[in-house]
């Protein structure tokens, strides 16, 4: 079976992209559902050089668009992004926060089937037109709504949980705990802020600076849902990614001096009710999806050059770090205040900026992460640049909802 490759993609700025007038309480949409998916895709195709007479399908990543932007049926849309995708077959994936990957990975399988040449995977979201009681809301439908989401349970609630479940396994204080995550989350803006994208280029950069941060008021760090607090929570954001993939024969074929091979897939769900989860202090369907993925690419931990992971919480961070070995099981916290994973290590995670700084339109999520480390594969890196050299294997681990879908994938540059 041919390999697939990624021969061109593409990602927004993310960020808030309202404006809303505090005595009126009206909201106007600065850059729309729709430009943002138009703007990806037509990014993509022109980072792949191919037209878009030149694409056979279109796949797209979308959360819930029905509840953000009153926009179900979004596959047609591809049709705006140029008219000569008229008449061309256009699906929609969903898989919570792993939409796009899971629509990518669709992608993936129709080229492997043989019945497409090029395929162009969008994800995208449009969070911010909503209030916080209402995007509360919409988030909560991708729980297991008659256990969690019905009976007021959060994603910051639920991901407390995997918190607590860590605190308590590992018998860390909560000290302990608290600079681990707080260490995280200064690595995500110090990395953000070189990243043109990024929702957020200017938070604290470290993790004192988080540490010392009131419990109220101006400037403070309150709690969410404990042992969660503001600066463990990743951001509310507007924005997409695209990718134009083809077989990897294919685009040797065409001379493609940029091409980043899928060597390994991953996908693994896990029980989506909490309660039925045999422990809550790692992610065993991510740790499958990472065998998977691994096996299927024929490396191991040591292989990787680069990884951007699912930080939607700090703590999801640490758990992501030990699902793909690069820590060993409740040993990623002091990983991290020991310096481990920021640019200069032999892999740095979540370079971009991460969920927690770069942003979460969590429909374009793994579009994202998946178009980043393309980015940075193939030597157009945007934002910062790992020092120990040109990276060759890059992972992605993005997560839906409350790590129930576990999406994998290795990247590797094609020479």
């Amino acid at each position: 079976m041919s390999k697939v490759s990624i021969i061109g993609a593409y990602n927004t700025e993310f960020g808030s992209f309202v404006k809303r007038n505090k005595e009126t309480g009206e909201i106007t949409d600065l850059k729309s559902f729709y430009d943002l998916l138009i703007e990806a895709g037509q990014g993509a195709i022109k980072d792949s050089g191919l037209s878009a007479k030149d694409i056979d399908a279109v796949w797209f990543g979308s959360c819930s668009p029905s509840r953000f932007v009153n926009q179900e049926h979004i596959a047609p849309l591809g049709v705006e992004i140029d008219p000569a995708l008229r008449f061309k077959p256009m699906t929609r994936s969903e898989a919570a926060c792993a939409s796009s990957s899971v629509a990518l990975y669709d992608a993936v399988y129709a080229i492997e089937s043989g019945r497409y040449k090029n395929i162009l995977v969008v994800g995208v979201e449009k969070m911010n037109l909503l209030g916080t009681k209402d995007m509360t809301a919409t988030l909560a439908a991708s729980s297991y709504f008659p256990e969690e989401g019905a009976k007021g349970m959060t994603f910051p609630g639920l991901f407390a949980e995997y918190a607590k479940g860590y605190q308590k396994f590992y018998n860390l204080s909560d000290e302990e705990l608290r600079k681990m995550l707080a260490t995280v989350a200064a690595l995500g803006y110090l990395n953000a802020a070189e990243n043109p994208l990024a929702h957020q280029k200017n938070g604290p950069k470290t993790a004192a600076e988080i540490l010392g941060m009131p419990d109220e008021g101006k400037g403070s760090n309150p709690m969410i849902a404990f042992p969660l607090r503001l600066h463990d929570c990743s951001l509310v954001t507007d924005g997409a990614a695209a990718m134009v993939i083809t077989t990897t024969e294919n685009a040797k074929a065409m001379k493609k001096s940029k091409i980043v091979e899928i060597a390994g897939i991953g996908h693994a769900e896990e029980f989506m009710p909490i309660s039925k989860r045999t422990n809550m202090h790692e992610l065993l369907a991510a740790k499958e999806a990472v065998k998977k993925s691994f096996a299927e690419a024929k490396i191991s931990t040591s292989d990787l050059d680069l990884a951007e992971v699912h930080d939607c919480f700090t703590i999801n961070q640490l758990l992501c770090t030990e699902a793909l070995g690069l820590s060993k099981d409740g040993k990623a916290g002091y990983d991290y205040m020991d310096g481990k994973f920021t640019r200069t290590d032999k892999c740095p995670v979540n370079i971009s900026g991460g969920l927690k700084a770069k942003g979460h339109p969590v429909g374009a999520t793994g579009a994202s992460m998946h178009t980043l480390i393309y980015k940075q594969l193939v030597g157009d890196p945007i934002g910062a640049v790992p020092t120990k050299g040109q990276p060759e294997i890059g992972v992605t681990l993005n997560v839906g909802g409350s790590a129930a879908t576990n999406c994998v994938t290795v990247l590797r540059r094609v020479k």
